[in-house]
């Protein structure tokens, strides 16, 4: 959704600025967080020290990710965390006719996302936004035509918006009718 894994890891909360929606909140979320993401492992198991690290992580990848979107330094301790998360043995990555297959435990796939989350904003290039639906704090990364994307995604903010105002233009054209 995000473009990246590392982003798609920091979008696990939303509406950091109003009420927080954590959806990871124990290590069993965590576990089928990194299940359902393609690119990482169908399965791994997550105690509550390398929780806890995945989180730490996820806060450490969202400040840094939000710093690039604000064009402003790097916090000097999100830059040691997923530094430091970056420094692990990584996951094994095969290619066969079914095409990539990652393998390895919890601790090498927080490896494999903090290297993700380095690669993408230590890229020039790479157009990072913050969500355009008021009160989406997500982050992602636009590879649109023209860098001209306003939502983290069509399927959950981008409808959301299109249908809130095509009810606006409905109660305007209902009230502009009564007023005739």
């Amino acid at each position: 959704m995000s473009g990246d894994p590392a982003l798609d890891l920091a979008g696990t909360v939303g509406s950091r600025r109003g009420e927080p929606i954590d959806v990871l909140a124990a290590p069993a979320d965590l576990e089928r967080w990194v299940a359902q993401c393609d690119a990482l492992p169908e399965r791994v198991i997550a105690d509550s020290a390398t929780f806890e690290s995945a989180l730490s992580l996820r806060e450490a990848i969202y400040q840094l990710a939000l710093d690039r979107v604000l064009h402003r330094a790097f916090d000097p301790g999100s830059l040691e965390i997923v530094n430091g998360a970056a420094a692990g043995p990584v996951p094994t990555i095969e290619l066969g006719d079914a095409g990539l297959r990652i393998s390895g435990d919890l601790p090498a796939v927080l490896v494999h996302i903090a290297r993700s989350g380095i690669a993408v904003l230590a890229d020039p290039h790479a157009c990072l936004k913050e969500c355009g639906r008021g009160g989406c704090t997500r982050i992602y990364l636009d590879r649109s035509r023209g860098a001209r994307r306003t939502w983290c995604g069509m399927d959950e903010c981008g409808n959301r918006v299109k249908a809130a105002a095509y009810r606006a233009r409905k109660r305007a054209a209902a009230t502009a009718a009564v007023r005739r």
